[in-house]
């Protein structure tokens, strides 16, 4: 089985809010919401991943010393399985806005285990509730 290496990030706000994407019509697993980022190229790291999906996605640049490892999520899919490295990242330049035809909202960590997530996002929204606000949801 083929392994897929993603990178995510939580963008979260001064308010303590985090960036959530949903999926477009089109794509796998359209409709979910899921932490922007995308597939590390070879020869790329999982930052520098990072820093170019959210510039694509989200027209924002992220400070990439500000991009923290938070926690990872190992996830087999039918025909492929997923590690998936999520970092945090308070701190970026731009106004996020959705470039791709995705929708994007700001939540609150406690908020966020109301909305439809892949199966490798969703656990990570227990981790972020409790480091973040240090409750679980």
């Amino acid at each position: 089985m083929r392994v897929v290496l993603v990178a995510a990030c939580a963008l979260v706000d001064r308010d303590g809010r985090v960036l959530i994407a949903k999926r477009p019509e089109g794509k796998a697993m359209a409709g979910l919401w899921e932490f922007p980022g995308g597939k590390v190229e070879p020869d790329e790291s999982p930052e520098a991943a990072l820093a170019r999906e959210l510039r694509e996605e989200l027209g924002v640049e992220p400070c990439e010393r500000c991009l923290q490892p938070f926690a990872f999520a190992s996830h087999r899919y039918e025909d492929f399985h997923l590690v998936m490295p999520l970092y945090v990242c308070r701190q970026w330049d731009g106004q996020a806005r959705p470039l791709e035809g995705q929708e994007i909202a700001w939540a609150f960590p406690e908020k966020l285990r109301g909305y439809p997530m892949p199966p490798a996002d969703a656990p990570l929204v227990e981790e972020l509730c409790d480091r973040l606000t240090g409750s679980r949801p």
